[in-house]
């Protein structure tokens, strides 16, 4: 189980489409790994890759340079076709798609305090077992305005066990004429 507080990245659909175009290469995983660290610990290089005036041939010395060489092709393409400043959005999409192959199941539980051991499995079972999933991912987020219970969303579904989500259907249940 993930502890998480930021937003699942989205991917817009050409971060998506060259998401599953990196999959479908068959690069070592380790090699697009190292090459996410690499855009991660060195930001610059997205601003040299983005910059028009830098030439398409120094870019791709650099990517020559600096990236393993099973995943170089890639960027070279992704560069030329000025897609550089999504990289983090096609990784984003390589691993929904990796998942999907490995049928890992992703979900959210939002919470006011971290689920047991025991609570945990139970949840992960569920999951398996509703969506038919070898795997369960559960990424824990802390909301304090729940008041007690739990959120799980796993993509456009929404389990809301929450004190607040009760609240507000008892509301609407008590207005409504």
């Amino acid at each position: 189980m993930k502890m998480q507080a930021d937003k699942e990245i989205r991917c817009s659909s050409p971060a998506a489409a060259y998401g599953q175009v990196l999959f479908g290469l068959d690069i070592p995983e380790e090699d697009v790994r190292k090459s996410r660290e690499i855009f991660s610990e060195v930001p610059q290089l997205t601003d040299v890759f983005t910059n028009p005036t830098i030439a398409t041939k120094k870019k791709e010395n650099v990517i020559d340079r600096v990236f393993p060489e099973s995943i170089r092709n890639f960027l070279k393409t992704a560069c030329r076709y000025r897609r550089m400043d999504l990289m983090q959005e096609i990784f984003a999409a390589y691993d929904r798609c990796r998942d999907e192959q490995d049928q890992v199941l992703n979900a959210v539980l939002t919470c006011i305090t971290p689920p047991t051991e025991a609570q945990k499995k139970g949840m992960e079972a569920f999951l398996c077992r509703k969506y038919r999933a070898k795997k369960a991912d559960i990424t824990v987020c802390r909301d304090d305005t729940l008041f007690g219970g739990f959120i799980l969303r796993v993509g456009s579904d929404e389990y809301d066990w929450s004190m607040k989500g009760r609240l507000n259907r008892l509301e609407q249940t008590l207005t409504w004429r």
